[in-house]
């Protein structure tokens, strides 16, 4: 600090202390995401599907969806104006993940549920009916006829458990 007045010098110090605990947050923040950016997407996932440690997913649904790239728009139309709002107030439902894959022209749900029993404890009858609504708005948002068959047909269904 030569050429500079004892003022310059106790500002500095004084600023260096004050911003201090900022610092560390911030370096410890770009640290975890290095260290999560090096990892397998599960630990990824593990690490932010829940922060406050609430819950535990015990099964994730896995489901896949033809998708067409002009069609994605209306997927997620009729995702929000059913299946989203469904599940919501379905008993043990923990959130859900909606991925787009533009090489396959595929999407990618992953639905948590907080245990098998209760996800397959959903009457057929009621996912039938939600089903429907989804495709009756995926058809109106694509301006296609209401008699044509689900526009994004399944490609494939499946869980997934922790290891």
């Amino acid at each position: 600090m030569s050429g500079r007045g004892p003022l310059a010098g106790t500002l500095m110090q004084s600023l260096s202390q004050r911003f201090q605990p900022l610092m560390i947050r911030v370096a410890t923040l770009i640290c975890v995401v290095l260290v999560l950016m090096g990892q397998s997407a599960d630990v990824r996932f593990a690490a932010f599907a829940d922060p406050q440690g609430g819950y535990d997913v015990a099964v994730i649904e896995h489901l896949r969806l033809s998708v067409p790239e002009q069609g994605r728009e209306a997927w997620l139309e009729a995702e929000r104006g059913s299946w989203e709002p469904w599940l919501a107030q379905q008993m043990g439902f923990l959130g859900r993940d909606l991925l787009w894959d533009p090489e396959t022209e595929e999407g990618t749900l992953l639905i948590r549920w907080s245990s098998r029993q209760a996800w397959k404890a959903i009457p057929s009858e009621q996912v039938a009916e939600v089903q429907d609504r989804f495709e009756q708005l995926a058809r109106e948002a694509m301006a296609l006829p209401q008699e044509m068959d689900n526009p994004f047909p399944l490609v494939f269904e499946g869980e997934l458990l922790k290891p």
